[in-house]
């Protein structure tokens, strides 16, 4: 195992029922360009290329790198680079990610696939827990869902065994999709004042999420939007739905 890989905490897919099942799920079609982070041994890579357009496979381990390129020499429809990913600029016209992702660099990855505004959707296999938690598989919904689901949709679509990975990690993985939406469910203009009025309400001021939203937005408004909405105000925050937080901003923003 490479320096490079330990350090990522970096565990390679060995199945590759399981790769044409991550590309599945992904809706993968001759039409896209799918952008792969952090290939590895190539078995996605190879999977990816059965269904898309065009493969840009960024590798930062310089062994790894060199041997896909051998391994992808006769495919012009896969282009493996030596870089990080996450130094990389996103492609201008629409493509898609899909990855198996080393788990200490999850979060950075997901931000990227965020701030990429040709990305039509990711599909990343992520450490299971994580998955569960962004997809708000316990119940709970966290704040960056929350706050990026105007615009995305989050979506626990599969969980894969800790069997199927080199090395083996101590934990089994899942398949986390995001989509983006075609329009947002809260006006483009208003998108900025969401993501506070969701900061807001996270911010545990006053003891409740009713109380933290009263400033600025004033008891009376808070109190009708949540009768509006359905939500009880001593409601925690974790448990209000994405669905039900733009609910209650369209009602007291008035939008």
């Amino acid at each position: 195992m490479s320096r490079n890989r330990r350090h990522l905490s970096q565990n390679f897919l060995t199945d590759p029922a399981v790769a044409a099942a991550v590309v599945r799920l992904a809706g993968v079609t001759r039409d896209d360009l799918i952008v792969e982070a952090g290939p590895g041994d190539g078995i996605l890579t190879r999977a990816i290329a059965r269904k898309a357009r065009k493969v840009l496979a960024y590798e930062l381990d310089p062994a790894l790198s060199r041997r896909l390129r051998h391994r992808f020499a006769d495919d012009p429809r896969v282009h493996c680079v030596h870089r990080d990913f996450l130094s990389t600029s996103p492609p201008r016209g629409d493509f898609a990610v899909v990855a198996n992702i080393p788990y200490s660099r999850t979060s950075s990855i997901v931000q990227w696939c965020l701030e990429a505004r040709a990305l039509t959707g990711a599909t990343l296999v992520t450490q299971l827990e994580y998955a569960r938690k962004r997809s708000g598989d316990y119940g709970r919904h966290s704040l960056l869902t929350v706050s990026t689901w105007p615009r995305f949709e989050w979506e626990l679509a599969g969980r894969v065994g800790r069997e199927k990975f080199d090395p083996v990690p101590r934990v089994d993985s899942g398949i986390l999709r995001l989509t983006r939406r075609p329009l947002p469910l809260v006006p483009r203009e208003a998108l900025g004042e969401y993501r506070r009025f969701v900061e807001r309400g996270f911010s545990g001021v006053g003891g409740s999420l009713a109380a933290s939203l009263r400033h600025p937005y004033g008891s009376r408004a808070v109190g009708a939007a949540f009768r509006h909405v359905g939500v009880d105000p001593r409601a925690v925050v974790g448990y209000v739905t994405p669905t039900q937080w733009i609910g209650l901003f369209l009602e007291v923003a008035r939008i």
